[in-house]
């Protein structure tokens, strides 16, 4: 018999036992295991029924043992002792405090559409979630004072599963808040906060704000499944990048103008400071910026031009692209935007709809004129912009060049800062025990001290935790293979292999990601016989463990794992070879510890970043990698190793089978043999010379800590200062404004007449210098409106100049007609084939680059 309605019943516990509800209301516990090991103590085998989830554990276990745990004075103790960490932690100073100046930032808004912080709150679908969860356990740590904004998915992304035949199944349980680490934001009579946006037909799309606490960081997570709305509304926050094209702009504007107004409730009714700086992790929340301009324009505030409004909320706001491939970018049909923006039921009343339209336009060489795209929106209202690794930067500056078209590559206002893991999250337990022997202080905001450690550690004491690690996921998949064969169909008497599959001695490789074409799932089945050699080898056997999710859409992704899993199914190879259904949080953080080695084959350059393999570095994995994301630019030689890419082949199969040869050849020729050349005593030293090496040259690097730090320096810092110039009184945005619509209006008539060079003498030395003059033309604008450069460096055989460097000229004297002289002398300071121009940019000191307007006039 079914009930005809389903709710949760909150336990109430005894006074004495009141932290246990404030331990599990923080999400703190996720990555804290003393913490965890309270909960486990409450109930060991019921913490393990409601895998490791405080909230439900509370809800289930029986009141007899919550009497019988007040009375308890060694867990009243163990209780006190967490409850007074968790204390310490909120409270106590941080690194951002002590080191990030006077100047930073006093809020940080950062919009993300998924966050992936635990395997209980299951808002996300892979790295970009994982990234932003990560992001904000270490702003907690570091003591940043960032609130993050999202939506609150009813289903989440999805439950994978198999069939028989290895085709993957989607199921979608509905997600009970109540039975989750999650508060309602409520107004100061006790009702809910609401926030409400106008919409297309007359009916607003209302939305209730949950409260996730992470750490020292809230978490607002919006809901429309409440009853004010009609169905259509309610559906809003169904599922992660579920819908049509209509669906996801609706979850987008309610992640972008009603993440602005949650954080707006937030601010009024708990005090919170308003955020200076907005952080859009991606395009999907790109309208919080037109929400802002809204707000200025016509809101209560100070009733702003568009421009204006447009550099007040540029100046504060800094966008994060992810995608190295324009398919991975939100773009909606451009008369769907003016549909919902040029109504009378504007989710923003009163921002013009031409003037959002032109935000999004792909107006330049190769775009689509029919198109409205969120990135391009994104990198539009954010003064400061950036890729995830030093590669994707360079990539992405090639594939938004169009919006800044007067400049090279390299000078395309997009900029890197690398990703990274929060440590805590990812690194087994057993690391930090052992840190804090040797002394290092793993409990604080900086775990640098840490990776110098590595060395103190004897070789056999290492081999043996690597071998406790690896022994931990077999019997983790062990177990996930069991429950996955059962419900694909296999009767018990089919499943006994079950349990020898996999061996903790054996050398094992992991692989597990989003299964979209270009991550190449299944490269390694290039050649199954071959492969099947690598596996069964009698003296230096591997064993690979296989994760991954589909977007439930993708047949072809579904195609690749169905092939993986009948490889896999193979009775001569499955005790080698496991493919585990639904990857998450969970299985995740005993997979890479258990690695010794990180397996990523993403055809080069699509891979944005690519942080599974840090994780395992974390761990004394060592990655084994095509050169690309991050890896690009940290691999060196010893600490993994590289997948030659047949870059340039054009040939889709042949470079497959190139790239899977090479793969083939690194496992059998230098990954496999160096594992199993062990020593007297059992101990692989050279391998382990490698595991030390990773640790300490990735271990400082790889980190979220790192990551959050750069952001600070390099984007919020920067953008907290140029908003504060702007903003005290709007004198500074409005005057930018006006500027700027002066330089466009007079750049069609600056020029460049004549440019002369002279000093060097008949031979150009090392160490000499040569004097250049240009003669340029400013029509209406004057010498402070500009700055001209002479650019140089060494000259191709097509004259282009590469490395190249600029020097600024001065104005030496000026004529009629708004005629001036601009010197410089300009050093030789390396030898070989040199080349120079003259150009003419922009100069304010409210820009954030000299590329920012998109203007340059050069020699004719």
């Amino acid at each position: 018999m079914r009930a005809i309605r389903r709710f949760t019943v909150r336990p109430v516990l005894p006074e004495a036992l009141s932290g246990l509800a404030t331990l599990a209301g923080n999400l703190r516990w996720s990555w804290h295991p003393e913490t965890q090991d309270v909960f486990a103590s409450i109930d060991t085998r019921l913490w393990d029924e409601v895998n490791h989830d405080p909230v439900r554990l509370l809800g289930a276990v029986g009141r007899a043992r919550l009497d019988e745990l007040s009375g308890d004075h060694d867990f009243l103790h163990r209780l006190g002792v967490a409850t007074d960490s968790l204390e310490a932690y909120l409270t106590g100073e941080r690194w951002y405090s002590r080191r990030a100046g006077d100047d930073a930032p006093r809020s940080i808004a950062y919009f993300s559409p998924e966050y992936g912080i635990t395997a209980v709150l299951p808002q996300y679908s892979g790295g970009l979630g994982i990234l932003a969860g990560d992001h904000l356990k270490a702003a907690s740590d570091l003591g940043i004072p960032v609130v993050g904004v999202g939506l609150f998915y009813r289903h989440g992304y999805f439950k994978q599963s198999l069939s028989r035949e290895g085709w993957q199944q989607e199921t979608y349980p509905v997600l009970d808040p109540d039975e989750l680490p999650l508060t309602l934001l409520r107004e100061a009579d006790g009702s809910r906060a609401v926030v409400s946006i106008a919409m297309p037909g007359g009916s607003d799309l209302l939305a209730r704000i949950f409260v996730a606490h992470v750490g020292r960081v809230p978490l607002l997570l919006l809901d429309s499944d409440i009853e004010e709305n009609p169905q259509h509304y309610r559906d809003v926050t169904d599922r992660l990048y579920g819908g049509n094209s209509e669906h996801r702009l609706r979850q987008e504007l309610l992640l972008g103008v009603g993440g602005v107004r949650a954080l707006r409730a937030y601010s009024r009714i708990t005090g919170a400071p308003a955020p200076e700086v907005f952080h859009t992790n991606e395009g999907h929340a790109g309208f919080l910026g037109i929400e802002r301009i809204r707000e200025l324009t016509v809101g209560d505030g100070p009733a702003l031009d568009f421009d204006t409004a447009l550099e007040v909320s540029r100046a504060g706001t800094v966008f994060t692209t992810h995608t190295p491939v324009p398919a991975g970018i939100d773009r909606f049909p451009r008369e769907l935007i003016q549909q919902y923006f040029g109504g009378g039921s504007s989710p923003t009343p009163g921002v013009p709809a031409d003037r959002v339209l032109a935000l999004g336009a792909e107006d330049y060489d190769g775009g689509d004129a029919g198109v409205f795209n969120m990135a391009v929106m994104g990198f539009r209202l954010a003064q400061r912009a950036n890729g995830v690794s030093q590669l994707h930067g360079h990539v992405s500056r090639g594939m938004f060049n169009g919006l800044w078209p007067a400049f090279d590559e390299a000078e395309v206002p997009i900029g890197s800062i690398t990703n990274g893991v929060h440590g805590p999250t990812w690194i087994a337990r057993e690391i930090f025990e052992i840190g804090a022997e040797l002394g290092a202080d793993v409990g604080g905001d900086d775990t640098d001290a840490l990776w110098p450690l590595v060395d103190q550690i004897p070789g056999r004491r290492l081999w043996d935790l690597k071998r406790t690690l690896r022994a931990r996921l077999v019997d983790d998949a062990r177990a996930r293979l069991a429950k996955s064969s059962a419900r694909r169909g296999f009767a018990p008497a089919e499943l006994g292999w079950i349990e020898t599959a996999l061996d903790p001695d054996v050398l094992t490789i992991g692989f597990a990601r989003r299964v979209p074409s270009y991550k190449r799932l299944t490269l390694m089945l290039r050649d199954p016989d071959r492969l099947k050699r690598i596996l069964l080898d009698p003296e230096r056997p591997v064993q690979l463990v296989i994760a991954g999710k589909s977007h439930p859409a993708d047949d072809g992704g579904k195609k690749l794992i169905q092939e993986l899993v009948r490889f896999a199914d193979d009775p001569e190879v499955r005790h080698r070879i496991v493919f585990l259904p639904n990857y998450d949080i969970a299985m995740a953080q005993p997979l890479y510890p258990g690695c010794d080695v990180w397996l990523n084959n993403p055809l080069r350059p699509y891979e944005a970043c690519g942080t599974s393999g840090m994780k395992a570095a974390l761990n004394g994995g060592l990655n084994l990698s095509i050169l690309d994301g991050w890896w690009d630019e940290w691999y060196d030689g010893n600490n993994g190793w590289a997948i030659p890419s047949a870059d340039g082949v054009d040939d889709v199969d042949r470079r497959d089978d190139l790239e899977a040869d090479a793969l083939y050849d690194l496992i059998e020729n230098e990954v496999a043999p160096r594992f199993y050349d062990v020593d007297e005593e059992g101990v692989p030293t050279r391998w382990l010379e490698m595991v030390r090496h990773t640790l300490k040259s990735l271990g400082p690097k790889v980190l979220a800590t790192r990551q959050v730090r750069d952001y600070v320096r390099e984007l919020y810092a920067p953008a907290a200062r140029t908003s504060r110039a702007l903003n005290s009184d709007y004198a500074g945005a409005r005057s930018l404004a006006a500027w700027k619509s002066t330089v466009r209006a007079g750049w069609p008539s600056v020029r460049v007449e004549h440019v002369e060079s002279g000093g060097v003498g008949d031979v150009a030395e090392v160490g000499a210098s040569f004097a250049v003059r240009a003669f340029v033309a400013l029509a209406d604008l004057s010498p402070d409106d500009v700055e001209v450069q002479v650019v140089h460096g060494r000259a191709g055989a097509d004259d282009e100049l590469h490395d190249a460097t600029t020097s600024v000229m001065h104005v030496v004297e000026s004529y009629d007609g708004n005629r001036h002289r601009f010197d410089a002398d300009v050093p030789l300071d390396r030898s070989g084939a040199f080349g120079y121009t003259v150009r003419v940019v922009p100069r304010n000191a409210a820009l954030a680059s000299v590329s920012e307007m998109g203007l340059v006039a050069v020699p004719a």
